[in-house]
């Protein structure tokens, strides 16, 4: 009778977190605005389908893979990519909610922070932001607006394998005679939404950013 109790109250439990999983709404999938499938650059999505997870389905055949900016210092808290003449460093900070407007759903799932929906931690308060996103070409120092980074939250640099350090994140780089495109990609997994981005710069400029959540259930 032990057992069977035991067996009921973990089937509940379980019930339970299911159910509290359906009523907690993620606002985020109303956001498109800024997502893969939005864009119409062609040039620009042909790219981003080689790397990216949301359009691997639209990834073309004998499409060659962009040239790949290797990344030379990984840790939990940054990630340095470099090739000589292209270098990216990111960097994470601390989240302080006292200096931002939290918006709950049910007085208890955080999901918008100063009036807008966030990525990273989604549902909770994040605890590590994006400080900064720096990309020097050559001598010139792209500017990243922080506006492009200030409502993700929860940056993953690396992972272990064995006992390997490895990152799902890039920089990749592609262009003709005429133009050269750029793009720094971040992806985060976690228990809701898992979501990942991608900040375009075309002839040192920078010109959006792509982001898409729910890429891996």
């Amino acid at each position: 009778m032990r057992i069977l109790g035991t067996l009921l109250l973990t089937c509940y439990s379980v019930c339970c977190m299911a159910q509290d999983e359906e009523a907690f709404p993620d606002s985020r999938l109303n956001n498109k605005r800024e997502s893969y499938t939005r864009i119409q650059e062609k040039d620009i999505r042909s790219d981003l389908s080689t790397f990216t997870i949301t359009g691997v389905e639209e990834r073309m055949s004998g499409k060659l893979a962009l040239q790949s900016i290797p990344a030379v210092a990984t840790n939990y808290n940054s990630i340095t990519f470099s090739n000589g003449d292209i270098k990216v460093v990111i960097t994470e900070g601390l989240f302080d909610p006292s200096k931002h407007k939290l918006g709950y759903y049910d007085t208890k799932y955080l999901i918008k922070i100063d009036g807008k929906v966030f990525y990273g931690d989604y549902g909770s308060i994040p605890q590590k932001t994006i400080a900064s996103v720096l990309l020097v070409v050559g001598k010139d120092t792209v500017d990243i607006p922080a506006s492009s980074y200030a409502d993700l939250y929860h940056p993953v640099f690396a992972y272990k394998d064995g006992g390997n350090i490895r990152t799902h994140n890039g920089v990749y780089v592609s262009g003709d005679k005429e133009h050269t495109n750029i793009y720094i990609y971040m992806q985060n997994s976690e228990t809701k939404g898992s979501y990942e981005v991608t900040w375009v710069i075309r002839d040192k400029k920078f010109v959006r950013r792509v982001v898409d959540t729910g890429i891996l259930k």
